[in-house]
């Protein structure tokens, strides 16, 4: 672990870290071109159940095409149903620099109500150093990025020694059936020595100041597990406590929430909290060096655990998410239906995870059904062919910020991708405020600054890895 965290790390420093280097600004005629594909993104409505992203597809299909790519390397493809698009775009390179390398994104979004939000979540809105809509920030802000640094590379005459491909994928927010699809039936479009993922890593900001550059390195595995309980039901007049449903399933979800699992850091884990308590100061810096102990400090991990960020790190965690019960307000219930979303760690047996739900349960007139069948998710070794050209990148245009491994609270394309042999690291470049992310919420936003920083480091981190050269 020393060795991973040293090796990541580079020269940490403990000044504040410095504003972007000027010189790396992409000129502002890419910014233009980058703020209007994700305008023209964002306002195409690709919630899941609407079947709009192979018009998405075909949108940013379009553009490439436009900019000079051959139709022959920008690929819409359509599947694994009607409903779902995905784009698969190839920039040829000489051939003399190894296996080709992915850039990826998503273009669904889940589902956002305009009487939710205090703007319309599908129309782009740019206000107060925001972009605003849904996808601004999860994952549109990567299909853009992706798209604008292609046209970028091809204006200015860039020649990759390897080829670069970009995977736009059609349903991360439900199944990952696009993702599975792509690679068991079109394996050679993306064949690849390793992956990069914009929904993925990141930079943190506090008021405004970074603090670190996180590179995902794993994920936890996604599970997703129904309670539920039966009975023959009759009229309400005549309630039979003990065998209502409802009543049986009300003490399971107690426990499920006081229920805590085990304390597991793995390579990553303990590489993110080590790192994390040199930039820390107090007592947050001294829970983090706790939990690090052998057996961990349970002083520290109560406080940690305290924190729903530091927590997802820290453990599996399972939670209930959705309720369903009865059939009519007269009527005693028949059935009752809790569900259960798990993050797992990666090496923790989801057969364990669904024995302790079991376990909670400690009924037998309640039944367990796995709803979302977990998939192994291995963690991409940091080696120094991967975090080489980053640490010198990070220093380049965000000075004295140091780079820190992290393991992904939440579940990403990139999963399909390792289990395929595809090493998959999260590298979105994206800076948010730590207590101010808004994907998936109401009112989902994009800081201005965090869209253009992350559009020239892609930019840039392209030609890294596929050249010895950068092209202004």
């Amino acid at each position: 672990m020393r060795r991973l965290a040293l090796m990541i790390a580079g020269a940490l420093l403990a000044g504040f870290p410095g504003r972007a280097v000027g010189q790396t600004e992409a000129p502002s005629a890419d910014r233009a071109l980058a703020r209007d594909i994700l305008r023209e993104l964002i306002e195409i409505n690709t919630t899941d159940s609407l079947g709009n992203t192979p018009r998405a597809a075909r949108a940013m299909a379009r553009r490439l095409v436009a900019a000079g790519f051959p139709a022959a390397d920008v690929r819409v493809l359509i599947g694994p149903d009607a409903k779902h698009g995905n784009l698969v775009a190839r920039y040829r390179g000489t051939g003399t620099g190894g296996r080709p390398i992915i850039g990826f994104a998503h273009l669904d979004v889940v589902p956002a109500r305009r009487a939710d939000w205090s703007v319309d979540p599908f129309t782009f809105l740019e206000k107060d150093g925001y972009f605003y809509g849904r996808g601004s920030s999860d994952d549109k802000v990567g299909d853009a990025i992706l798209v604008a640094d292609f046209i970028r590379l091809k204006r200015a005459g860039f020649k990759p020694q390897r080829d670069l491909i970009i995977l736009l994928t059609g349903d991360e927010e439900t199944d990952g059936s696009c993702i599975a699809w792509l690679v068991s039936q079109h394996r050679d479009l993306i064949d690849a020595e390793f992956a990069l993922n914009t929904d993925a890593g990141g930079g943190v900001l506090r008021d405004g100041r970074r603090v670190m550059f996180t590179v995902q390195a794993s994920e936890k595995v996604y599970a997703t597990y129904a309670l539920e309980a039966t009975d023959k039901g009759g009229h309400s007049s005549l309630p039979r406590p003990a065998d209502n449903p409802v009543y049986r399933l009300a003490p399971v979800i107690e426990r499920l929430a006081a229920y805590q699992f085990p304390v597991k850091l793995n390579e990553v884990s303990r590489g993110f909290f080590d790192l994390s308590a040199t930039l820390e100061t107090g007592a947050l810096a001294e829970d983090m060096r706790g939990v690090l102990k052998d057996p961990p400090d349970s002083t520290a991990v109560a406080h940690l655990s305290a924190v729903p960020f530091y927590n997802s790190k820290l453990r599996t965690t399972c939670v209930a998410t959705m309720m369903a019960a009865g059939h009519a307000e007269n009527a005693l219930p028949q059935s009752a239906r809790v569900t259960v979303n798990c993050r797992i760690l990666p090496g923790d047996p989801p057969a364990d995870v669904a024995a302790t739900l079991r376990r909670l349960a400690g009924d037998d007139r309640i039944a367990l059904r796995t709803v979302y069948v977990p998939i192994p998710s291995p963690p991409s070794p940091l080696t120094p062919a991967i975090m080489g050209p980053l640490e010198r990148l990070v220093a380049e245009q965000f000075p004295n910020v140091p780079i820190v491994p992290v393991m992904e609270a939440g579940a990403t394309d990139g999963l399909f991708l390792r289990n395929a042999g595809i090493p998959t690291y999260g590298v979105s470049a994206v800076f948010e405020e730590q207590n101010d992310v808004r994907a998936h919420g109401r009112d989902e936003r994009l800081r201005v600054q965090s869209f253009y920083e992350a559009l020239e480091f892609w930019y840039r981190m392209m030609q890294a890895y596929t050249s010895d050269r950068l092209t202004p």
